[in-house]
């Protein structure tokens, strides 16, 4: 059997296409021909990925379709012979960015527009979370299912050390770790509110991490410095990383004291299971897919009462019982993610439309 996937765009170290290229891994051990096709390829990618304009592409006797962002993939999907398998990453609301970039607000809203056409065209529609798998009910899918995403830890837990790096991590100061795309649905504005807050009642040795793309809105990220200045705090207590290497991720989890989510949309959220696997402790909002991810593991609240979360914070970096307890939590949490659990639930997600 034939089981294609279409990938947007292929970006190494991106979510999407590593999970497609875990379960590429899977499919091929199963005995089956499987290839991965993309609109965009990195250069690193293009032995692994192919041109989504070869014929091979419309072969498949299975497509999954990993959707994430609108692209002309969508149109196409809808008419292909095979069976169509559409796995949903989800995509953020256009509210959140209609103050900061009207064309990311436009995308946004396109790629749920698009979402919708694809209702009665897929003969299973999957969510990497069940929050996503509600919003398709909603959206009018009839056949849905949840498929969680498989996250490649081992690239992580794996890595070898940096040791420039962890000596400037290992300081003194409480490493607060985020990772992620600086974007408004992540809300780092309340990072910089509950370091303000942990300042002010807990410790005032603290240095607050930010790894991921920060110039993906611009001006949201405009605002967040406007802010750390506002507050009047060390500039030099707040890392903006931008994207860094696999190894440098690692080192920053190592080094991690706790690892804070204050997002209010996510539709997995791969760095919670990342956190766990590299025995982080997790403090979190908790919205959207977080708490579905956690499962139980991490410190989860809700409301979002900052004083509150500043508190939580400072236990989990100083009172080491606590810590244990909730690291020994997340490692239970995280054989629900091991590619040993998840592929009989793919290999019987595949079963009902091959």
């Amino acid at each position: 059997m034939i089981i294609n996937q279409w990938v947007p765009a292929a970006h190494k170290g991106d979510a999407v296409g590593d999970n497609a290229r875990m379960m590429r891994r899977l499919f091929q051990g199963w005995g089956h021909e499987s290839e991965i096709y993309a609109l965009s390829i990195d250069e690193g990618l293009a032995d692994e990925v192919r041109p989504w304009s070869d014929a091979g592409a419309r072969q498949g006797d299975v497509t999954i379709f990993h959707f994430a962002i609108p692209s002309p993939m969508t149109r196409a999907f809808g008419t292909l012979p095979g069976a169509r398998v559409m796995l949903y990453h989800n995509v953020t609301p256009a509210h959140f960015f209609a103050r900061y970039d009207a064309g990311i607000c436009r995308m946004a809203a396109e790629g749920r527009r698009e979402l919708a056409t694809l209702a009665g065209r897929t003969d299973l529609a999957l969510g990497v979370s069940d929050y996503n798998r509600q919003e398709l009910v909603s959206l009018g899918f009839e056949r849905t299912g949840v498929l969680p995403i498989v996250v490649d830890t081992a690239r992580l837990t794996a890595a070898p050390p940096v040791p420039a790096l962890e000596l400037s991590l290992k300081d003194g100061l409480a490493n607060i770790l985020f990772v992620g795309r600086i974007a408004p649905n992540k809300m780092i504005e309340d990072h910089i509110r509950l370091a303000e807050h942990y300042k002010r009642y807990v410790d005032i040795y603290y240095r607050f991490i930010f790894v991921g793309n920060y110039n993906a809105v611009p001006g949201y990220y405009a605002t967040i410095r406007a802010l750390i200045a506002e507050y009047r705090m060390l500039p030099d207590r707040f890392w903006f990383t931008g994207p860094v290497p696999d190894r440098e991720l690692a080192a920053y989890y190592r080094h991690a004291h706790a690892y804070v989510s204050l997002s209010e949309h996510e539709g997995f959220c791969v760095p919670l299971v990342e956190a766990m696997a590299m025995d982080v402790p997790v403090l979190a909002y908790s919205a959207a897919a977080v708490p579905e991810t956690l499962g139980g593991a991490g410190l989860a609240f809700a409301p979002k009462d900052l004083e509150v979360a500043a508190e939580m914070l400072g236990a989990l970096v100083y009172d080491e019982p606590l810590r244990r307890q909730v690291i020994a939590g997340q490692r239970r949490r995280l054989s629900a993610f091991h590619i040993d659990n998840l592929a009989p639930r793919l290999q019987s997600l595949l079963a009902e439309v091959a």
